[in-house]
């Protein structure tokens, strides 16, 4: 298949759709703020997902489970604002979609309505499978997310890899075959292992992103702020980071304490 890099004005579902018909990878950073988005968007990344992830990253939480639905439409709202060309896909919070597929579809219609988001992504398989059809009769795109799913961390008790034994592995398989078959443009496979991963891939026609699960997938994501470096305490395999922000950052804050500290700055080409 050709891997040819085609120029596209704007993102859209279908523009995955056909990427991975095309074979070419598709590009996924997260991103929560207007400033961090307009250069990802600049960049030429494919997808920004405005993920839960900004409970951990912006919020300090332990997990992703504390963010609400308001805080995740006003992250969406700024990065909406600043992308001219990728598709900003948004995470549906822990606690608005599960147990009522209702609520679910009044949560994904908050955020399209109010942020002005392009889709909506949900973690699981098919115990949601009532919510993401509700959501999807309604016109709104899914984007689903199997494998490790951090809202149900307390479920799982750990961050470990998942779906390394058969029954799981042979139920991620068929909830990502669901997933196409009720109508989600994509999903999201994550630390999973890797041949498994592959798999998938290939049995369905949706793209398949993956963090975690290995290069033989239609696209990867990373957490942007775990790739530039600005975090420095986690530590995945997965992980690549592309700079080292923490220390960039962490010694130009010094300098600019220490020149105000010793009056070198401002210096008399920076008064007025």
């Amino acid at each position: 298949m050709s891997t040819a890099k085609k120029e596209y004005k704007r993102i859209t579902v279908k523009t995955l759709v056909d990427m991975k018909a095309n074979g070419e990878k598709i590009s996924m950073l997260t991103a929560y703020d207007y400033t961090m988005a307009k250069i990802v968007d600049g960049a030429g990344i494919d997808v920004i997902l405005v993920g839960d992830s900004a409970s951990n990253v912006m919020a300090g939480h332990e997990t992703t489970l504390p963010i609400t639905l308001d805080q995740m439409i006003y992250h969406a709202s700024s990065v909406v604002r600043a992308v001219s060309r990728s598709l900003v896909v948004v995470d549906l919070p822990f606690g608005s979609y599960q147990s009522d597929p209702k609520e679910a579809l009044r949560s994904a219609i908050r955020i399209m309505k109010e942020s002005g988001g392009h889709a909506v992504k949900l973690e699981g398989g098919k115990e949601i499978k009532d919510s993401i059809k509700r959501i999807l009769n309604a016109g709104i795109p899914v984007m689903g997310h199997l494998g490790l799913t951090p809202q149900s961390i307390y479920k799982f008790g750990t961050y470990t890899v998942r779906a390394k034994e058969e029954a799981e592995a042979e139920k991620l398989i068929e909830d990502a075959k669901m997933l196409e078959r009720i109508g989600c443009f994509g999903v999201v496979l994550e630390k999973i292992p890797s041949d498994l991963a592959k798999k998938v891939a290939e049995s369905i026609s949706i793209p398949v992103i993956g963090i975690g699960a290995g290069p033989d997938v239609d696209g990867q994501v990373l957490v942007l702020h775990d790739m530039i470096g600005m975090t420095h305490e986690f530590n995945p395999r997965f992980l690549r980071r592309y700079l080292n922000l923490f220390d960039d950052m962490t010694d130009a804050i010094a300098q600019y304490v220490d020149d105000v500290k010793t009056q070198d700055f401002p210096n008399d080409s920076e008064k007025y």
